[in-house]
C-alpha cells in the first residue's frame, strides 16, 4: 500500500514534470462545471490572466463564488497561479489572496508572474502570494487559524490522500461563517483499493476521487455545514485504457460550498429577503442548486440556511426574520438534491469533448 509521501511525490512528478500544459490530461476534467452563466466580473478577471499561466491550468471547474471583494482567500493547490490572479483582480487592492501547491515546478512559474498582475490591476502592490506547503498542513505553510474568509479549491483534493486532513485544515483556517468553496472530481461509488495504487489514475484524479455521498458525511463530522452543491457535470474519460480500468465507475465534475457555523447556530427556521445588493446579481442570486433568492422576495429557509445567511458575508444582502417554527423531527435526510450526477444529469452537462485540446 502506498503511504501518503509516496502518493504526493508521485502526483509532484506527473504535474511538476511530465504535464507541461492542460492538454496532457487523459480525461475532460478541466473543461468541466462551469456555470451555465458566468458573471462578467469573473470572465474580465480570468481574461487577464497571463496566457503562460493559463496554459498550465489543470483545474476541474469554476469556484468563483460572489462578493470575494475585500476577502482574505487561500487556494487550495493553486498550480501556476491562474485562479489566484482572478481573484486577485476580484478581492480587489483591499483583499488578499494566498495560493499554497506543493509542486515546486508549479511555484515557480505562479512567481514569476506577481508583478506582471500587479501591474495589469493597477495596484499600488502586490495582493497575492505563493507559498510551498502541503493543504493538510497549512499551520505548518504559515496559514493562522481563524484567518481567511474564503477557502477556495479547484481540482486538486481528489490529488490528496487524506481528504479528513484537508477540510479539517482547512476548517481551522476559515473565520467563523467563512465558505470552503470548491471544485472537484467525485466518483459514481468508493475506488476500490487496487485502483487507488495506479499513478497515472492517481494523478488524473480517478484513483482519488471521493465517493460524493461521503463528502458530505466528512463535512459534517469536521463540523462543516452540509454541503450546498453549486454546479456539476459529467466527466469524460480520453483514454481507453483508464477506462477499462475505471470499470463501471463513473466520474463528475461537482461544485460544493461548506460553511463554518457559529458556535451557537440559528435553532429555528426563518423567512429571508435578497436585497439585490451583491454585485453582478441585481436581480437574483442563485446560491446553490436548490437555493435561488430573488430580490425583495421572502422565502422561508431552514435554521442550517438561516445560519449560513446570518454568519457569512452576505448577511449585509439580507433581511433576516426569525421564526417560531421549531424543526420537526423527520427521517434521515437522503439528500438526492446534492447528488452531482443527478444534477448533471438534469442539466445535460456532460462535456463530449475536452474544450482545450479537441481529443
Amino acid at each position: 500500500m502506498a503511504t501518503s509521501d509516496d502518493v504526493r511525490e508521485n502526483v509532484k512528478q506527473y504535474y511538476g514534470k511530465r504535464m507541461e500544459t492542460s492538454s496532457d490530461l487523459q480525461t475532460s476534467a478541466s473543461s468541466c462545471s462551469m456555470p451555465r452563466s458566468v458573471p462578467r466580473s469573473v470572465t474580465e478577471a480570468l481574461s487577464l490572466v497571463h496566457p503562460e499561466v493559463t496554459k498550465r491550468f489543470f483545474g476541474c471547474g469554476l469556484p468563483f463564488p460572489a462578493k470575494l471583494e475585500g476577502c482574505r482567500v487561500l487556494d487550495l493547490g493553486s498550480g501556476s497561479g491562474r485562479d489566484c490572479f482572478a481573484f486577485s483582480k476580484l478581492v480587489g487592492p483591499s483583499g488578499h489572496v494566498t495560493g499554497i501547491d506543493m509542486t515546486t515546478e508549479l511555484i515557480t512559474v505562479s512567481r514569476q508572474y506577481v508583478e506582471y498582475h500587479q501591474k495589469k490591476f493597477g495596484y499600488e502592490k502586490p495582493n497575492v502570494s505563493f507559498v510551498q506547503g502541503y493543504m493538510e498542513k497549512l499551520g505548518e505553510a504559515g496559514i493562522q487559524s481563524d484567518s481567511i474568509d474564503v477557502v477556495l479549491s479547484n481540482c486538486v483534493i481528489c490529488l490528496c490522500p487524506d481528504k479528513r486532513a484537508v477540510l479539517q485544515q482547512a476548517y481551522n483556517v476559515l473565520k467563523e461563517g467563512g465558505e470552503l468553496y470548491f471544485s472537484d472530481m467525485y466518483a459514481s461509488s468508493v475506488i476500490p483499493d487496487h485502483l487507488k495504487q495506479d499513478p497515472v489514475l492517481w494523478g488524473e484524479g480517478m484513483g482519488g476521487s471521493l465517493f460524493w455521498r461521503d463528502l458530505i458525511s466528512l463535512a459534517q463530522d469536521i463540523g462543516f455545514s452540509t454541503p450546498l452543491l453549486v454546479s456539476a457535470s459529467l466527466i469524460v474519460v480520453h483514454n481507453s485504457e483508464l477506462k477499462a480500468k475505471a470499470g463501471d465507475i463513473s466520474y463528475v465534475s461537482g461544485t460544493y460550498r461548506l460553511f463554518k457555523p457559529p458556535k451557537s447556530p440559528v435553532a429555528t427556521k426563518a423567512t429571508v429577503t435578497y436585497k439585490g445588493t451583491v454585485a453582478d446579481f441585481p436581480d437574483q442570486l442563485k446560491f446553490d442548486s436548490s437555493h435561488c433568492f430573488k430580490k425583495d422576495e421572502a422565502v422561508e429557509v431552514d435554521a442550517e440556511m438561516a445560519t449560513i445567511l446570518q454568519s457569512s458575508r452576505f448577511n449585509s444582502d439580507f433581511e433576516i426574520q426569525m421564526l417560531d417554527k421549531q424543526p420537526c423531527c423527520e427521517s434521515a435526510p437522503q439528500y438526492c438534491h446534492l447528488n452531482p450526477f443527478l444534477l448533471a444529469d438534469k442539466l445535460g452537462s456532460s462535456v463530449k469533448q475536452c474544450s482545450k485540446t479537441g481529443k
